[in-house]
């Protein structure tokens, strides 16, 4: 374990890393946002930060500590902001926090980053700060970055066989199947499957409002059922995730 995270390290054995293997850094970005009565407030991070170390040690990569804190929930994707617990960023701030991680990086010498989202709404910051910071490096920088969300790399004969009443879509998944049964296959301890609602897909207008209604979504905060959700399911994506991911960072980074 002490090999593969980065805050484990001294800042000597870092450096040497750095310079005798150049590996790949991952970064995890989650976000601080409710999951249902069922699932801990930390579970965008705690599975970005899974996904990612399960994919850093396949292909011999560092694991950076977690960005824990992500852009302002939505109701149609993670319930809304009005929930206790839900602890947000604004866009400038998770844009600032990534463009300095890419500085910082190319800083130490590293020459590979990868920056694995596993907050919904924090997509096109992520995009913004790696953007930005890479500007700041000037042309031709040594530093390349990949960014991915982990769920994009699940194919449709694994989410075929972990929803066989139909998929409702990643944007509706907000605590429910996918994220609980991973959150049972990487931290079963923090589910509490006896609280876990069993309500039909929220339903919302083709259109958003402002200031936000509260009652736009189910009052769980859960987005669809995550009654079918299961350790053994989360076992079989995240090792999926895990081997694509690392063919497709082997393949972007060379």
């Amino acid at each position: 374990m002490n090999a593969l995270r980065m805050d484990r390290l001294s800042w000597m054995d870092y450096a040497a890393r750095i310079q005798r293997d150049q590996p790949a850094i991952f970064l995890p970005v989650g976000a601080l946002e409710q999951h249902g009565p069922h699932l801990p407030l930390g579970t965008d991070g705690l599975l970005a930060a899974a996904v990612a170390a399960d994919t850093a040690r396949l292909v011999g990569g560092l694991l950076a500590p977690t960005l824990s804190y992500g852009y302002k929930s939505q109701p149609k994707c993670g319930g809304g902001q009005h929930f206790s617990g839900t602890t947000s960023v604004d866009a400038a701030t998770l844009i600032g926090s990534v463009r300095d991680a890419v500085r910082e990086f190319a800083r130490h010498g590293a020459t590979r980053l990868v920056v694995v989202n596993g907050h919904y709404e924090n997509q096109w910051f992520l995009i913004e700060g790696i953007d930005l910071g890479l500007r700041d490096l000037g042309p031709q920088p040594a530093l390349q970055v990949m960014r991915l969300e982990y769920w994009d790399f699940l194919t449709a004969a694994t989410l075929a066989d972990v929803f066989p009443d139909g998929f409702p879509g990643f944007a509706l998944e907000h605590a429910a199947v996918i994220e609980t049964s991973m959150m049972l296959h990487y931290h079963p301890s923090l589910v509490r499957t006896d609280l876990i609602p069993d309500e039909p897909p929220a339903d919302f207008p083709p259109y958003d409002r402002y200031p936000t209604p509260k009652d736009w979504g189910p009052p769980s905060g859960v987005l669809s059922s995550a009654k079918g959700a299961s350790a053994e399911k989360g076992r079989r994506m995240a090792h999926e995730l895990a081997q694509r991911m690392a063919a497709a960072v082997a393949r972007a980074l060379r």
